[in-house]
């Protein structure tokens, strides 16, 4: 995997080369190689590159692009799939049995052959490591104790998929889009599999390759990791043992970049060829350079505010709700997110099966006051918000910590980078935080399921959606979320999450302020840049350079 870089790239100083793979400070370059796609973008979220345990936005791009999964969202349509590793599948008429065929001659970018027993040990590992992403997979049933039987391979190029319930088919073809079901090469993974202790950490006597997995690679995608230093960059290579069409450039950098000024000048020096992390300011100027475009995509991705219960003050319902009425959406949306999102208060994004564009709150100090008053805080409290040091976040926390002082609510910003933030917050530590949820499959159940279901909110609950994060205990709305699931008339469906959205709205401790549309600044010399629907659909194999 850790090849020495060749062809173009070579012809770079190492001095210059140097820099331009560590994300430094730099004099200005010569345009990037013609072979090199050079993208700044903020990835200090990335914390592990195992498919079986990611669970950031910049990672499932990366992953999407080195790993091959059984079916793929449909780009063109997203409301259906289409097969990626898998050539055909079917469903019994009882509803509970997915049969896979494999495309035939296929090989992972080691050389090995991929089989159906590959798939059925990327289910397994998923299932007994049990890390952030598994119930993506456990939702159907599946256990420790019985995935081996329920995810089995057939025969070579035939893989079984049983699940426990007759959910409805697109359901559960969407949850298989999911990073966490990305195909890993079996022979390569049981090379560096290490014993260890059964732990809360790991349930069994090894770790599944997990530990090396961490900055390995075993997949079969487009292109292969060669390298990822954490805060630094990202560096993929082309997998000349790919299955499908070639990806037309030799590798692509991810150089950890979080100041979209910063951005914006190395764009415009050449020095990258995509700015990734633009302010409305900085995308407009982008916008009016003749030597540079852009390019937009709306995302179903939710930026929001939420309210650990834990916290006395904020497990108020009169609290929660007087928060909503202490964000001015008007001046965000006119300032901060103008042309990177529209104010959006519903947990499902525009597009999504059952979304409802509704946005009631407005700005309202007196209402919230009275509210406050009501809930018994006339002078208000004191709070912490966690804040990752990236825009806009940071300057929709500062405004809010701005309303928040109007009615005595005195907001302490704690900041730090994506890696700190998500894991103070996954670990249901914080007060409150502010931050990004994207669908990790475009099927409503994704969102429903995060925002409006917890199955078990104590600290040792297997199921840690953003309501069990955020300890929101609701057993009537976690049983209506699931029974969601076993609606196979689309209509209906639709209707059922239009309500859990109205309960989240009215109730929940999360205060949804905007969908994002996600945008890129590019060099001229780009071709075929297109940013997808959803986090983990920004391609990049079919990008080339003049």
């Amino acid at each position: 995997m850790m090849h020495k870089l060749h062809g173009r790239f070579r012809l770079l100083t190492a001095s210059a080369a140097l820099a331009l793979t560590m994300g430094v400070a730099q004099p200005t370059l010569a345009d990037t190689p013609k072979d090199t796609l050079v993208q700044a973008w903020a990835i200090d979220d990335i914390i592990t590159m195992d498919p079986g345990e990611a669970f950031e936005i910049s990672t499932a791009e990366m992953t999407s692009n080195t790993y091959s999964l059984l079916v793929r969202l449909d780009l063109n349509d997203t409301s259906k799939v289409v097969g990626d590793l898998a050539e055909s599948w079917t469903v019994s008429d009882d509803g509970l049995t997915y049969t896979f065929k494999l495309k035939p001659g296929m090989k992972f970018a080691s050389g090995n052959p991929i089989t159906a027993e590959d798939v059925a040990y990327s289910f397994e590992r998923v299932v007994k490591l049990d890390k952030s992403p598994a119930f993506i997979l456990t939702q159907f049933g599946l256990t420790g104790d019985n995935v081996t039987e329920k995810a089995k391979a057939a025969d070579e190029q035939t893989f079984v998929f049983t699940v426990d319930q007759p959910y409805a088919p697109s359901f559960v073809l969407n949850c298989l889009t999911a990073t966490v079901a990305s195909v890993i090469d079996k022979k390569l993974v049981l090379e560096h599999v290490k014993p260890v202790e059964p732990s809360d950490a790991y349930k069994y006597d090894n770790d599944f390759g997990n530990e090396w997995l961490k900055t390995g690679y075993a997949g079969s995608g487009p292109f292969k990791l060669r390298d990822w230093r954490a805060n630094e960059v990202v560096v993929l290579e082309r997998n000349d043992n790919y299955y499908g069409e070639q990806a037309k450039l030799a590798r692509v950098i991810y150089r950890h970049m979080k100041e979209s000024s910063g951005q914006r000048l190395a764009l415009e020096a050449g020095d990258v060829d995509v700015a990734r992390n633009l302010e409305p300011g900085d995308y407009e100027a982008v916008s009016k350079n003749a030597d540079l475009s852009t390019t937009s995509a709306a995302k179903g991705t939710v930026y929001y505010i939420s309210l650990n219960q834990k916290n006395e003050d904020l497990a108020r319902p009169e609290v929660r709700e007087a928060f909503k009425y202490l964000v001015d959406y008007d001046a965000i949306g006119a300032t901060l997110i103008k042309g990177i999102g529209e104010i959006h208060q519903t947990f499902l994004p525009k597009g999504v099966l059952g979304a409802l564009d509704e946005n009631p709150y407005k700005l309202d100090t007196a209402k919230a006051k009275e509210l406050l008053a009501k809930a018994g805080y006339p002078d208000g409290f004191s709070v912490t918000m966690d804040v990752r040091n990236t825009q806009p976040v940071t300057g929709i926390a500062e405004s809010f910590q701005q309303t928040l002082a109007q009615v005595g609510v005195k907001l302490e910003i704690i900041p730090g980078d994506g890696k700190q933030t998500l894991t103070k917050y996954r670990a249901r530590n914080h007060d409150m935080y502010i931050g990004e949820w994207g669908m990790d499959y475009f099927d409503p159940h994704s969102n429903a399921e995060t925002f409006a279901s917890n199955p078990d909110n104590s600290d040792e609950g297997k199921v840690k959606t953003l309501a069990w994060r955020n300890a929101w205990d609701v057993p009537e709305l976690s049983k209506k979320t699931r029974e969601a699931l076993l609606e196979r008339d689309s209509a209906k469906r639709a209707e059922t999450y239009k309500e859990l959205q109205k309960v989240v709205l009215e109730e929940g401790p999360f205060v949804i302020i905007y969908q994002k549309t996600e945008v890129a600044g590019l060099r001229g010399s780009v071709k075929d840049y297109k940013l997808g629907p959803s986090f983990d659909t920004n391609f990049v194999w079919n990008v080339s350079k003049e």
